[in-house]
């Protein structure tokens, strides 16, 4: 069960620069499109996407991932909301993945390549990381509990995201810059990436035993797949089967591997 604990001062001030950066990083993303400020995400995305593509459809994920944010960030500022364990470690790192994404979409929108590869693989690592390290806390939480829902889903679905999303973007710059190994074929590049991203997702989902962070990669690799079937239809069946592999593995490591009694270590004050 979630703490009840009061939040101090201190920890008062830490949710409301959680809020602040996730409205940030929202209307950074619905502002810019809204401006037409520089190139949007997507022309960014799709200028040099021939080594490895996913469908436009696919990115209306951060749709779900910016509505969980929000309430991931707004629950955190009302009064009746404890420090519970998980919201006292993920505080900070989940306001610097929300900087993160957010400028990424001004590196994107002025073209600032490497700007975008730094932030989208630094947003990725400062969620993953605290996440795995306190994934005994996480899967000690009651299956109904308040931080399992509003605090693990929605920074798992952000990290899930991302860590398709860091290769593709990647590899976007190589390709668009002439810069990609010649040691390998670029299809064998694009389908290493796929594998990477496919392991990766069972090997967290393992810790977690939640489908939160492993759902978002499943849903990119099918859009590999839809965008990739007439261009390069080996890439495209590598692309869907990882994303059957990763639903099928996802679904035996969550529902079929039991947690076990977890003690999770006191609140850190």
């Amino acid at each position: 069960m979630s703490s009840i604990l009061r939040p101090t001062p201190a920890q008062k001030t830490r949710r409301l620069v959680v809020l602040a950066a996730t409205v940030f990083s929202i209307i950074a993303a619905y502002g810019q499109m809204g401006l037409g400020l520089g190139q949007t995400a997507a022309e960014f995305s799709a200028d040099s996407d021939a080594t490895l593509r996913v469908a436009g459809w696919a990115f209306s994920i951060w749709g779900i991932i910016y509505l969980g944010l929000l309430a991931y960030a707004v629950r955190q500022v009302l009064p009746q909301t404890g420090e519970s364990p998980l919201i006292h470690r993920l505080g900070w790192p989940s306001a610097a993945a929300f900087l993160g994404i957010g400028w990424w979409i001004v590196a994107a929108a002025i073209d600032w390549e490497l700007g975008t590869i730094l932030l989208i693989f630094g947003s990725a690592a400062v969620l993953i990381v605290p996440l795995v390290i306190n994934a005994a806390t996480l899967r000690a939480l009651p299956r109904w509990d308040r931080d399992r829902w509003l605090v693990a889903w929605p920074l798992g679905l952000l990290a899930g995201w991302l860590t398709i999303a860091a290769p593709v973007n990647l590899l976007t710059v190589l390709t668009g810059n002439g810069d990609l190994p010649a040691m390998l074929s670029p299809t064998l590049w694009a389908i290493l990436a796929v594998v990477a991203v496919s392991v990766l997702a069972l090997v967290i989902t393992a810790q977690l035993r939640i489908p939160a962070y492993a759902l978002p990669i499943a849903w990119g690799l099918i859009g590999a797949f839809a965008a990739e079937q007439s261009r390069n239809p080996t890439l495209a069946f590598a692309a869907l089967a990882a994303a059957i592999a990763v639903i099928v593995g996802t679904v035996v490591l969550v529902l079929r591997l039991k947690a076990g009694v977890e003690k999770p270590r006191p609140l850190d004050v």
